[in-house]
């Protein structure tokens, strides 16, 4: 997982705390909390997410500059396969966003800024 937020997502490491199963990535002016569910953390928090359910729909990270062709072409690279670009609302309003999902099924959406 760490691999997949770092190569793919240009995230880092800001923080590991082993001892309570904690890995705090660095994405832009936010930080993404991974927490193992064997780890201190994550056996508070019931079953990872698979084809049975999910303890989130989403989260968004916001991509500038925001290239989709770009976007999609470095997400191949990385064998990831995304979902088609669309104009999706948010957080700032209207504007393109592209759905993947991480290794461990987790749905990201990439967002562009807003259009209008």
């Amino acid at each position: 997982m760490t691999r997949f937020y770092c190569d793919v997502l240009g995230c880092q490491i800001e923080r590991a705390r082993q001892d309570i199963g904690l890995i705090q990535m660095r994405a832009g002016q936010s930080l993404i909390d991974l927490v193992p569910v064997d780890g201190e953390l994550g056996k508070k928090g019931g079953a990872a997410p698979g084809v049975e359910g999910r303890n989130m729909d989403h989260l968004c990270l916001r991509v500038e500059p925001f290239d989709p062709l770009a976007v999609i072409a470095h997400l191949i690279k990385h064998g990831v396969v995304p979902g088609e670009t669309k104009n999706r609302y948010g957080a700032d309003g209207y504007g393109p966003s592209i759905y993947i999902n991480d290794p461990e099924g987790n749905v990201i959406e990439l967002k562009g800024p807003p259009s209008s």
